[in-house]
């Protein structure tokens, strides 16, 4: 059975506190045995060289990023992206006003951008952190945020581990 080939994602400013919680988180999870089917890659606040990406194909896009889900901060969570708008259903204006500058593509308008280029995998994910701190420009994030980059590793390794055990069974 075919492997499933899978994007991790690291999405988030360094600039801004505990929105860098994906950048870190990426760059701690590069030190974990990562296997051959999975991609690790910085996206930052940007989005359009993960649009790129995409186009080498990819069965599940996972996003690490900070999250303001009215949690407790440095509580994470796993969850599936269940719909992303459609460009081709905006109107004539809103389409062109889109298109205009990917030079400024968020991730959110990436994935509609992918998503209309039809290589946005079918299974999308999100793996977040509740934030305490993401309004101020400022560098470093907070303590509970920090703490949650080695409980998301795992919890991600736990998730990969049983996704591929799924795979291997059907």
């Amino acid at each position: 059975m075919k492997k499933p080939t899978v994007l991790i994602a690291g999405i988030g400013n360094e600039l801004r506190q505990d929105d860098a919680f994906g950048m870190e988180f990426v760059k701690q999870y590069a030190n974990e045995n990562i296997p051959e089917w999975v991609k690790i890659m910085e996206v930052g606040i940007g989005g359009i060289h993960l649009v790129q990406e995409l186009h080498s194909g990819y069965d599940i896009l996972i996003m690490v990023d900070a999250v303001d889900w009215g949690n407790k901060p440095g509580k994470v969570e796993f969850q599936k992206v269940e719909s992303i708008s459609d460009i081709t259903e905006m109107p004539v204006f809103e389409k062109r006003t889109f298109l205009a500058d990917m030079h400024y593509t968020n991730p959110t308008r990436a994935l509609m951008l992918a998503k209309a280029l039809n290589v946005l995998p079918e299974k999308v994910f999100i793996l977040g952190c509740q934030s305490a701190q993401h309004d101020d420009f400022a560098i470093g994030m907070s303590k509970p945020v920090i703490a949650a980059i080695p409980k998301a590793v795992c919890l991600l390794q736990k998730w990969l581990a049983s996704t591929q055990l799924e795979v291997i069974q059907k």
